[in-house]
């Protein structure tokens, strides 16, 4: 859905991106000590204080946390005197994100702040991911999300369209490429491993971790006041696939392909891509559904491979993107977000800076 449809027009930007260190463990710190420090970095951006933000969107889930409406103990870290407007999304912060954008669009608002986190180390969160599962046919079973994958990345080789080796190579690359990403977990070179799950290895599958992210919202000649080089949002959509995994060919994404066309992907070349790929034969698929070929920088921070805290994996890339945007090292970037096991949910957004 672009600016242009439905709502009306409306420039709509990316002002300032913060996240966290992502650590394979934060047992010293709850949500909202871990989410404080970055709600702090994002505000300081802009020059903004809580009380200016129009409208708070946040995305996290229950099932990470273990307790019911546990996004209420995180609003704590946001301040909610004087009383705020503000919205909650049980998924990852790049649908809060989309929701903020909607809000903007309408004129209630000019400035949105949406954050999202998640603790995936207190638990097993391969099994806890099974919970989104069909519940008659499918989540009785108990496949964990590392199993699915490897069903998918089985499918691709079988395919023809991939090997274990190029897979291997996707891996090297994203952890090539987070040398230079403070705030990603794993960097470096990194031994691909031993099976998790036949075929995928350890480096094919993302390190389990904690982590939070937030992004700042502005409309108009107010997102200029906010930021040198705004990331402008384009377009944005996202697409759903059958929840049954047997009615899906798992070597294409269609509902990417969809998003990217309704959000303007396929309009004009962009020239980087950050890709919520958690596993290697993700971005095989992503790549043939979004059309990237090997002029489109993909995953310069690193990606999901390098820093998948669960929830705010799929606001990190689109905050990524905005990021280079900011710096200067984009001009038009695509960043993409998904959910469910194997990229049954999908999002994706368009982002310009203004010509140089």
């Amino acid at each position: 859905m672009t600016g242009q449809e439905g709502l009306g027009p409306r420039d709509i930007a990316v002002v300032a991106f913060a996240q966290t260190d992502h650590r394979r463990t934060t047992d010293e710190l709850s949500e909202v000590e871990m989410l404080m420090p970055v709600l702090h970095q994002v505000l300081e951006q802009t020059g903004l204080r809580t009380a200016d933000i129009g409208f708070t969107c946040s995305g996290s889930s229950d099932y990470l946390a273990g307790r019911a409406f546990s996004f209420t103990m995180a609003l704590d870290g946001v301040g909610a005197w004087p009383p705020i407007s503000e919205s909650h999304v049980e998924t990852d912060g790049a649908w809060a994100l989309y929701e903020a954008w909607t809000k903007l669009l309408t004129g209630d608002a000019d400035t949105a702040l949406v954050y999202a986190y998640g603790k995936s180390s207190p638990g097993s969160v391969r099994d806890v991911l099974t919970r989104q599962l069909d519940p008659y046919y499918v989540a009785p079973l108990w496949p964990d999300s590392v199993a699915l994958a490897a069903l998918q990345a089985q499918a691709l080789i079988d395919a023809g369209e991939t090997d274990e080796p190029a897979l291997a190579a996707v891996g090297a690359r994203s952890r090539a490429d987070a040398a230079g990403n403070t705030h990603a977990q794993v960097r470096g070179p990194v031994p691909r491993g031993d099976y998790v799950v036949r075929p995928l290895r350890t480096g094919d599958c993302p390190p389990i971790g904690d982590g939070a992210a937030a992004v700042i919202l502005a409309a108009g000649e107010r997102a200029r006041r906010l930021c040198a080089r705004p990331a402008w949002i384009r377009g944005i959509d996202h697409r759903i696939e059958a929840h049954g995994l047997g009615v899906r060919d798992l070597t294409d994404s269609p509902s990417t392909r969809l998003a990217a066309d309704r959000a303007g992907a396929f309009e004009r070349p962009v020239d980087t891509a950050e890709l919520h790929a958690p596993f290697t034969a993700q971005e095989v698929v992503l790549r043939k559904a979004l059309r990237l070929d090997d002029t489109v920088r993909v995953n310069p921070s690193g990606g999901a491979l390098t820093a998948n805290p669960i929830m705010a994996a799929g606001l990190v890339r689109i905050g990524e993107a905005a990021a280079r945007i900011h710096r200067g090292e984009s001009d038009r970037a695509l960043a993409h977000a998904t959910s469910g096991p194997c990229l049954q949910q999908n999002l994706v957004a368009v982002l310009e800076g203004d010509p140089r």
